[in-house]
């Protein structure tokens, strides 16, 4: 099964807003993992990539520690 690139293009944009949100997110496929990447690089957004072997989670880093 084929994913059109425009609804790979509205995943990424949703999983982005999670992010920016405070929350973790999940790409299931090497294309969306890539795109994820590369939106977060253009943003220079402190996020921790976990690859797993079905997928990877992008795991927002705060900026601010409190103890």
């Amino acid at each position: 099964m084929s994913v059109l690139p425009i609804n790979l293009r509205r995943i990424r944009d949703e999983k982005m807003n999670q992010l920016r949100k405070g929350q973790n997110a999940y790409a299931e496929t090497e294309e969306l993992v890539r795109l994820m990447k590369r939106a977060i690089e253009k943003e220079n957004m402190p996020v921790q990539c976990d690859a797993t072997n079905s997928g990877c989670w992008f795991i927002p880093l705060s900026t601010s520690k409190t103890s």
